[in-house]
């Protein structure tokens, strides 16, 4: 087909749940060979997500229009031979990311009819860069919670079991991945919302280096939310993140510093790196059948020729200051709303933000410097360590509808204590990954965290890629179809 402009109406439609699942280093090669049309894959795409996605809740929004208008573009794009790096490859913005002229409800009855003039950075990137913007993926009210339910959009529903919560905030990212609903999806993380439904629904989430893609308009959390990819394979979030990182005068905390050769130099390996495996984090429970899967995974380091040492750090306990720094935040972003919406904002988070305004000025100054504090111990653990290994939650996806799983404690807010693997690494601002470590024996999938010395992401991401050659997991799909 080289050289000759194809019909996409004449072409014939490969198979929806093949393209579906099909990685997007795959996608990005028969586009630029001509071997697919762009609009062949989003027709493809779009066609599965109106198939697949009732049982999911994936998407709030499909923007199944102005996707095969970009995917037009993209095919005149590949004809001039001017394809950028995502030419024709599809993705999917959390709704909590601003969308020029496509609603932006950050899952509130707030903001249901809120249409942006203007894309967020990062969505701005992936679309110069050629992607295919489908649609919107469901996250908790603004995004709050490590769950998959919003008073706007219902529940998020796990590919695996759709009796069982995808995890959040980003709900809809993680079961799109799952479920072969695109290649590429961006999704957030202020205390483990990228780790958390990756780990859950069995897909590769990597968090970057603080500041290393930029983050607006929503309100960062006290600086400590990250945006970064999910994915099925590591080599597509390397490839995603390297048109997402870099500076940004929109956000005056992203990083100087261009982002590194994610793709070219994923592969180089991790041999000879002193990694430490770390069972509980320093006394955090986990379940005993996600601490034996994580531990079998963690031993494949080894494999890989890395030097691994079991270590329980004695860091500082921060479970009261996660519970102080999270409540304030949400107050003060979200208490003016209380006297008009209360009674349509998720009754949660309404406890949260009361919760919150009981803390002073004075609480909050020193939470902060507590937590600045905190990185001290945590940076002298990585001048001995290249990397950190944990499981990235203490159990498995559990039944939709609950804050916290039976037997844990239950409290009218606080859901943190499942996954107090990940919000420390947002305190430090660190790149930490979530790569598929296995089943249980319930079937349901259980992550493996990764995390790295400051801004190595890099490191991160070729652990993450060394770990996959080692246990591969990509042909693992759920029982959607």
């Amino acid at each position: 087909m080289a050289g000759i402009r194809y019909d996409s109406d004449a072409l014939p439609m490969t198979d929806e749940r093949d393209l579906g699942y099909t990685p997007a280093t795959d996608l990005a090669r028969l586009v630029r060979t001509k071997a697919v049309s762009p609009v062949e894959i989003t027709r493809a795409l779009l066609g599965r997500i109106d198939r697949v996605d009732a049982q999911l809740n994936a998407f709030c929004t499909v923007t199944h229009d102005l996707a095969l208008a970009a995917a037009r573009v993209a095919e005149e794009s590949v004809m001039r031979g001017a394809a950028g790096p995502l030419c024709g490859v599809p993705f999917s913005v959390k709704d909590l990311s601003w969308t020029a002229g496509v609603r932006t409800m950050s899952g509130s009855f707030i903001f249901e009819e809120r249409v942006p003039d203007v894309d967020a950075p990062v969505v701005r990137r992936l679309k110069a860069a050629g992607g295919i913007m489908l649609g919107k993926t469901t996250t908790p009210e603004f995004g709050w919670k490590g769950l998959g339910d919003s008073p706007l959009t219902g529940i998020t529903r796990n590919p695996w079991n759709a009796g069982m919560t995808t995890g959040g905030s980003s709900a809809g990212a993680g079961a799109a991945s799952a479920a072969g609903l695109g290649p590429l999806h961006q999704g957030s993380d202020g205390a483990g919302s990228i780790r958390i439904p990756a780990a859950f629904c069995g897909v590769y989430g990597l968090k970057p280096s603080f500041g290393r893609v930029p983050y607006w308009p929503t309100p960062n959390n006290d600086n400590t939310s990250h945006i970064g990819p999910l994915t099925r394979t590591v080599a597509d979030a390397a490839l995603m993140l390297s048109v997402m990182a870099g500076p940004d005068d929109w956000d005056r905390t992203t990083l100087e510093a261009p982002p590194a050769d994610y793709v070219g130099r994923l592969g180089a390996g991790v041999r000879g790196l002193r990694v430490a495996w770390s069972p509980t984090l320093g006394g955090l429970r986990v379940d005993p059948d996600v601490a034996a899967v994580a531990a079998g995974a963690a031993r494949a380091f080894e494999e890989i020729g890395c030097v691994v040492e079991e270590v329980e750090p004695a860091w500082p306990d921060t479970a009261a200051l996660i519970r102080g720094l999270w409540s304030a935040h949400e107050a003060g972003t979200l208490a003016g709303y209380l006297p008009a919406w209360r009674d349509r904002m998720d009754p949660e988070l309404v406890a949260c933000i009361e919760d919150g305004l009981r803390h002073t000025v004075a609480d909050y100054v020193q939470q902060r410097a507590r937590k600045l504090e905190f990185w001290d111990a945590v940076r002298a653990f990585f001048e001995t360590y290249d990397l950190l290994l944990t499981p990235s939650l203490s159990v498995a996806a559990f039944p939709v509808g609950r804050l916290n799983p039976e037997g844990w404690p239950q409290h009218a807010w606080d859901w943190i204590g499942w996954a107090s693997f990940s919000y420390p690494f947002n305190f430090t601002g660190q790149p930490a990954a979530t790569v598929p470590a296995g089943l249980t024996r319930a079937g349901l999938p259980v992550g493996l965290q990764i995390v790295g010395r400051r801004f190595a992401d890099l490191t991160v991401l070729q652990a993450s890629a060394a770990f996959e050659a080692a246990r591969p997991w990509a042909s693992r799909r759920p029982p959607i179809d």
